[in-house]
């Protein structure tokens, strides 16, 4: 695989986790439990698409290959998708999309500061702006989680009930392979096994002011990075390619 293959299939990965988590929290619109939330999901939503648009058009240049943004993003196969596993599961109630929020906000947060050191100029550049809306998402999400875990009995019981669901994709976050490892030594992304410790302290940290924690069984699920993906994407690819795949080139 050469530098130019796997930045490529890391700005996919990372363009795919932002444009799969943004269409599931723009499903909240119209449907959040209080005005004030569905206006910050929605808003969250689009930070997610906006990250996503910036990484696939750097990705299309990559690959030289007469791709567009659009194209990737809605002219692609199932298979061809490498988000992680974690963003396409479905909302659930309010608490299981928090606690879904939280888990990616605070691996974005530690894997973004890494990238704003970047040698590529232009990830560099993405990470800067990036780090900015990441900081407010990771606010948002830790402060819910810490309210509802803290909260009522049902809430509570609910939050954990998805801790211990959602727990089994934490460590795809942190998949590595042939990709990662030539990034790596080219200085274009940080070793994210160096932040795993500080990612797991923070969870914690906040779990335990939320009177939650996390399950001892370790069993995790994996497969998204490599284009394996579970029943929801395939449902949600369907309603987001619709507009383009039935009018091709449509534009607004």
């Amino acid at each position: 695989m050469t530098k130019q293959e796997a930045l490529f299939e890391f700005l996919l990965r990372k363009a795919d986790d932002s444009l799969i988590l943004g269409h599931r929290l723009s499903e909240w619109c119209g449907h959040g439990p209080i005005l004030e939330e569905d206006i910050a999901l929605t808003n969250i939503s689009l930070d997610l698409i906006g990250q996503a648009t910036e990484l696939y058009k750097y990705a299309a240049e990559v690959e030289d290959k007469g791709r567009t943004e659009d194209d990737l993003a809605f002219l692609r196969i199932e298979r061809e998708y490498k988000n992680v596993l974690l963003v396409e599961q479905l909302n659930g109630d309010f608490g299981k999309t928090i606690v879904r929020q939280f888990f990616f906000d605070h691996f974005e947060h530690l894997l973004y500061e890494g990238l704003m050191n970047s040698k590529d100029e232009r990830i560099s550049a993405i990470a800067t702006k990036t780090i900015k809306e990441v900081k407010y998402h990771l606010k948002h999400s830790s402060e819910w989680i810490i309210r509802l875990g803290d909260g009522t009995e049902e809430s509570h019981d609910r939050v954990q009930a998805s801790v211990k669901d959602l727990s089994r994709f934490i460590n795809e976050l942190f998949y590595q392979d042939e990709v990662e490892e030539i990034l790596i030594k080219e200085g274009i992304i940080p070793d994210v096994k160096e932040f795993r410790v500080a990612f797991e302290n923070n969870i914690e940290k906040i779990l335990e002011e939320a009177t939650l924690k996390l399950p001892e069984e370790k069993w995790q699920l994996t497969g998204g990075r490599k284009g394996v993906h579970s029943e929801h994407l395939g449902y949600l690819l369907a309603e987001l390619q619709y507009m383009q795949r039935t009018y091709p080139g449509m534009e607004w």
